[in-house]
């Protein structure tokens, strides 16, 4: 009998902790507090500035987000900026470490299990970039070279993916960030780097002499990128889908995005200079949360 008790007591407990976990919104209005994960090293998106400030289009969307909150729960709120890294981010959102992960996460079935997204602000090219003496103009051209990817990343199944439909067989080189995997690539220890297109265009614009690298015409994945959120909280989805689409209505999400990739950017002012892509623009168009297994 005693153990049934302490068994009741345990999941009522932790029934008490999941329901206050998914009442993102009380838990916000309580404490004041809007902690947004941040990812210090991802082109664009989300990136450090400087030592506690980060900015990046994802950055300012969620921010954006949460000057709606305040209009919601009629408070002002504090801005905590959380750094995540690629293997800690959905953990980091699940336990409730951060409230948005506003970086580059990929929006997909196997991720959808644990975590909720927003309807898809970005959508990604994930492309190879090579050193431009290498004399490498395709991924055929690969066979036998080594290859950086990022821990924790989509990039590395699509390249075993395409390994198994091209018989190229890449040697892998894992980085445990995209800074670390690019450096593989500009110190010669690595023949390509694969990675979400607007991250190695922001690296190759910001590296000492960008007309050392070439980024292939290849094309490896599509990937809807948008900001993930707890699952089951669907009052919160709702609040950060209303900004993303009232953003995308008054077209305030196209100015967004110019200023963070086709404008001079902090620190340096260097432009990134990325288009707005089709599929961006269709994404937009339509404002959905379909993962990548649809596209």
């Amino acid at each position: 009998m005693k153990t049934f008790f302490k068994l009741a007591i345990l999941m009522a407990m932790t029934c008490s902790a999941t329901a206050h976990a998914s009442d993102t919104l009380q838990k916000i209005k309580d404490s004041g507090i809007v902690k947004l994960g941040v990812r210090p090293d991802t082109g664009a998106l989300s990136y450090a500035i400087s030592d506690g400030k980060y900015g990046g289009f994802h950055v300012a969307v969620c921010l954006a987000a949460v000057a709606d909150l305040e209009k919601q729960l009629a408070k002002k709120l504090t801005v905590e900026f959380i750094p995540v890294t690629s293997q800690g981010r959905i953990h980091s959102v699940m336990s409730g470490a951060v409230d948005m992960e506003c970086g580059v996460t990929t929006n997909n079935s196997a991720r959808q299990k644990d975590v909720a997204f927003a309807v898809t602000t970005y959508v990604e090219e994930v492309r190879v970039v090579v050193r431009a003496d290498s004399g490498i103009t395709s991924i055929s051209q690969l066979n036998g070279k080594t290859v950086a990817t990022t821990a924790g990343t989509t990039s590395i199944p699509l390249l075993r993916k395409h390994e198994r439909g091209n018989s190229v067989d890449l040697k892998e080189i894992i980085g445990k960030n995209d800074t670390a995997s690019f450096a593989l690539l500009a110190e010669g220890k690595a023949d390509a780097y694969v990675m979400d297109g607007q991250i190695v265009a922001s690296y190759i614009s910001s590296s000492k002499n960008p007309a050392m690298f070439r980024l292939l015409d290849e094309v490896l994945s599509v990937e809807p990128i948008a900001i993930m959120l707890r699952k089951d909280d669907a009052p919160f989805k709702a609040a950060v889908d209303g900004t993303i689409k009232s953003l995308i209505k008054s077209g305030e999400i196209n100015k967004l995005y110019n200023t963070w990739f086709n404008s001079p950017i902090p620190p340096n002012q260097v432009k990134v200079g990325l288009p707005l892509s089709g599929a961006t623009k269709k994404a937009w168009a339509d404002p959905n949360d379909r993962p990548v297994e649809t596209y």
